[in-house]
């Protein structure tokens, strides 16, 4: 899945992508003016904000269920801090359908900490700092950029957002690195699951068949590879080596866990890495003077990250369900109620943010919700930012001179839920 790939699956992916944000992008580019209006109006909105712009949810079936809407950060942040309160559940009804019983983000409580407390050995800095010098500097150096260097040009989403995360997740996770149509049908497949919820009754029934299908498949590559490890002795320093040899308070990981978890990783690698690594050097390339900058100082890359998922969040939703009576902001939200939480408004609120509609890397460091928050926070966040930091400087030392090519349309950050370019056109100096 290398750049100079052009196979019938690659191409399907890459129709799976624009599919993906064709689902989510619903029926405005840019939806934060509306947003503003509507928090203007008051802090919670009563109805499902997402209903209005055409946008499918997370969290299942809406129908009969109150729904109120959040924009402040404070009344977000106190949301995502209170996890009695505000559950997480109804995502398992919603996109974790088509996910497996595996699903950190729909667990809640003492079986949630539990969880995590068993994955998150196997994504300490010490594990990260080995697969990043051992597979995600080689991958993205060898692999995605040096075959670009004597072109000239590239649109960087095609040529490379879409192939290196799943590429480097899959080497990761120990699967075989010369399966190249392997990682695409993969790297399709989870495209698929996400193009699985659906406003529209009809499309719903055909996308949640082709969802579950794609699902299914996944599952039943990843579930003989899982057997196979175990019956091997469960050795090796990748992830699922690790995921089988984890154990915490006596409790281990079973073979049907370890295969829902990959599962549910190959679509966050599809896709949030794809569209905050095009949403980052967006950013940079609109901002040249800023690209020197960082191109200059490597140390100012990892700000660059935070404060592009703080400015232009991939995933701008958040949900919970309530578990009792609650006020908000003087709104009193019963029991049973779903709470859709706009993400994009909370990282750009004034109270929290000064010059919150700037892009600015200096800014002090303070919470945002762009990976989640609190003990939902992504635990595949620290690979996705090792990644993302690989591919600029890979691009920073191989392509010189990178700049947006002045003769294609420049980059838009677009869409309602999982925001990104459709395309990243760039041109460099050539050797």
């Amino acid at each position: 899945m290398a750049t100079q790939s052009d196979t019938a699956q690659t191409r399907e992916m890459q129709a799976s992508f624009q599919s993906v944000s064709d689902n989510f992008g619903g029926n405005l580019d840019n939806p934060l003016p509306f947003y503003r209006q509507r928090l203007a109006e008051g802090p919670v909105m009563e109805g499902d904000i997402l209903e209005e712009l055409g946008v499918p949810p997370i969290f299942g079936n809406a129908k009969g269920r109150p729904v109120f809407t959040l924009f402040r950060h404070a009344d977000i942040g106190a949301a995502l801090r209170d996890q009695d309160t505000f559950t997480s559940g109804l995502i398992g009804e919603g996109l974790g359908t088509f996910m497996g019983t595996f699903m950190l983000t729909a667990m809640d409580g003492d079986y949630h900490r539990r969880m995590r407390s068993l994955l998150q050995p196997c994504f300490m800095p010490a594990v990260l700092k080995e697969w990043r010098s051992t597979l995600i500097d080689p991958v993205l150096r060898d692999e995605y950029v040096a075959p670009l260097v004597p072109r000239g040009k590239a649109e960087l989403i095609k040529d490379m957002g879409l192939g290196f995360p799943v590429r480097v997740i899959y080497s990761i996770l120990g699967f075989p690195d010369d399966d190249l149509e392997g990682m695409e049908v993969f790297a399709t497949m989870a495209l698929k699951i996400l193009s699985g919820p659906k406003r529209d009754p009809e499309e719903a029934l055909r996308a949640r068949k082709e969802a579950l299908e794609a699902s299914q498949a996944l599952h039943d590559h990843v579930k003989p590879l899982v057997a196979k490890r175990r019956a091997e002795g469960s050795v090796g320093d990748d992830l699922i080596g690790r995921l089988l040899r984890t154990e915490y308070e006596g409790e281990s990981l079973s073979d049907q866990q370890v295969t829902d978890f990959v599962r549910m990783l190959l679509p966050a690698a599809a896709e949030t890495t794809t569209r905050t690594f095009g949403n980052l050097m967006t950013l940079l390339l609109e901002r040249p003077e800023l690209l020197d900058r960082v191109r200059n100082d490597r140390k100012l890359i990892g700000k660059a990250i935070d404060e592009a998922i703080r400015f232009e969040p991939v995933a701008t939703f958040k949900a919970r369900e309530t578990s009792r009576d609650v006020e908000i902001a003087g709104t009193h939200v019963p029991k049973g109620s779903i709470v859709s939480m706009v993400v994009q408004t909370a990282n750009r609120d004034p109270e929290v943010f000064e010059n919150a509609d700037t892009f600015d890397i200096d800014r002090p460091n303070k919470p945002n919700f762009g990976f989640g928050y609190g003990v939902h926070m992504c635990i595949g966040l620290f690979v996705a930012k090792a990644e993302i930091e690989a591919a600029v400087n890979a691009i920073f030392d191989m392509l010189p001179n990178i700049r947006l090519d002045p003769d294609m349309p420049p980059p838009v950050i677009k869409g309602v839920n999982l925001r990104g370019p459709d395309a990243v056109h760039v041109v460099w100096d050539v050797p």
